[in-house]
């Protein structure tokens, strides 16, 4: 059975502008990134001669909308780019670069005018730093949407009513080329000991899916004099936010205290298993998230893949994980600690293409409302009339 063509549609206030993609999810591949597509459905009547422009935007949140400190604003745009789509600039054939475009022109009529944006290739990934579940506001994001509206000219004040946007999602998937399995190990010298402790640890494999647990391997020859008296594994992740300040969240998503000894010479050889989900770290603030649309769930974040010479304070948040291996050493004067740390990836696998031609012919419209909260109408609004147009809720019931 071929699977359903899902087209997500919204439509402004006032009706003039309707948005049709037949994707939200856009895909990094590293050396290249899907580009965005759809079809803008304008009402002539409604417009009253206003043109409709569509733009493709990627912003960096680092705080609330609210939070203003000495002038600087915690919202900044990394990419901004746009169209008008009507009247159209050239002719309406020349615009179509999908068959799914085409379809939604056909069946839409000659009010439908296609749009098209290809991604530069620095923009990060949709990511958020989860808010503590007391925090109010909008969190620390990337976050893409696509945004139409009709205005007498492109930098004219856009009224609420004549403004529609949709939310869109920048995501990436394992790499199909597997690296070798990571290893680490140290040799540790201590005073008053003639021989030294020596640590090995290592993973199974360099890539690690969503869900799946990770097996540590960790050998130990204890050749000092010292006493091990326990061993800590734990998976950490690290967001680090380039854009403003270069912070690094080190934040663990699993660990395990597992209380193992090993006597001054002897030595141990050990598998510990982690599991790194987002359901045993849903209130813990600061942790990466997956961007994700608001009717649906998220996951942890997946590590960030870099196209080598890309600058990476343009990146926003970047995202990493290691596993961290602490034995605790016994002493006189106190115990100390050793550390390995084994970097490794946390992704989702790359989904089964679908090809255009395998899809039903037949649509499925998806439309989403537009969320006009009591006393909330004026929070999306900015000082110099322009708005963001209102969020996504779950699509509405048939």
């Amino acid at each position: 059975m071929s699977p359903k063509h899902v087209v997500f549609k919204k439509v402004c206030k006032d009706n003039s502008v309707a948005v049709y993609m037949g994707k939200r999810d856009f895909v990094d591949h590293v050396d290249s990134v899907d580009p965005v597509d759809g079809v803008i459905l304008v009402d002539p009547e409604a417009l009253q001669g206003r043109k409709v422009f569509v733009t493709l935007s990627c912003t960096f949140r680092y705080g609330r909308d609210d939070m203003d400190v000495m002038g600087i604003a915690f919202r900044r745009e990394l990419y901004l780019s746009t169209r008008q789509v009507y009247p159209p600039l050239q002719d309406r054939e020349k615009g179509i670069h999908t068959r799914t475009q085409a379809k939604l022109l056909r069946k839409l009529g000659h009010s439908a005018y296609p749009f098209f944006f290809e991604f530069p290739d620095n923009l990060p990934c949709s990511v958020a730093l989860q808010p503590a579940p007391h925090d109010v506001g909008k969190q620390c994001a990337v976050e893409f949407e696509i945004r139409a509206f009709s205005a007498e000219r492109q930098d004219a004040k856009v009224r609420r009513r004549s403004a529609v946007k949709l939310a869109l999602r920048k995501v990436q998937f394992a790499p199909e080329g597997r690296g070798a399995a990571p290893c680490v190990e140290t040799t540790r010298d201590f005073v008053m000991s003639e021989k030294p402790l020596h640590v090995r640890a290592s993973l199974d494999k360099e890539i690690y899916y969503h869900g799946e647990p990770v097996k540590v391997h960790v050998s130990i020859t204890n050749d000092s004099s010292k006493n091990i008296k326990n061993i800590i594994v734990s998976v950490d992740q690290v967001a680090t936010v380039v854009l403003y300040s270069n912070d690094s969240y080190v934040k663990s998503v699993a660990i395990e205290e597992f209380g193992d000894s090993v006597p001054a010479g002897a030595a141990l050889q050990k598998a510990y298993t982690l599991l790194p989900l987002l359901a045993n770290n849903s209130e813990r603030r600061g942790i990466a998230l997956d961007g994700k649309l608001k009717h649906e769930d998220t996951n942890l974040a997946s590590s960030s893949i870099i196209k080598e010479g890309v600058l990476q304070e343009v990146l926003g948040i970047m995202v990493s994980y290691r596993v961290t291996v602490k034995l605790i050493v016994g002493g006189m004067m106190g115990s100390s600690e050793v550390a390995l740390e084994i970097p490794f990836k946390l992704m989702h696998p790359k989904p089964d293409a679908v090809k255009e031609s395998e899809m039903e012919e037949e649509m499925e419209f998806q439309e989403f409302k537009r969320a006009y909260l009591k006393g909330m109408i004026g929070d999306d609004e900015d000082e110099d009339g322009n708005v963001s147009g209102g969020d996504d809720v779950a699509p509405e019931e048939k």
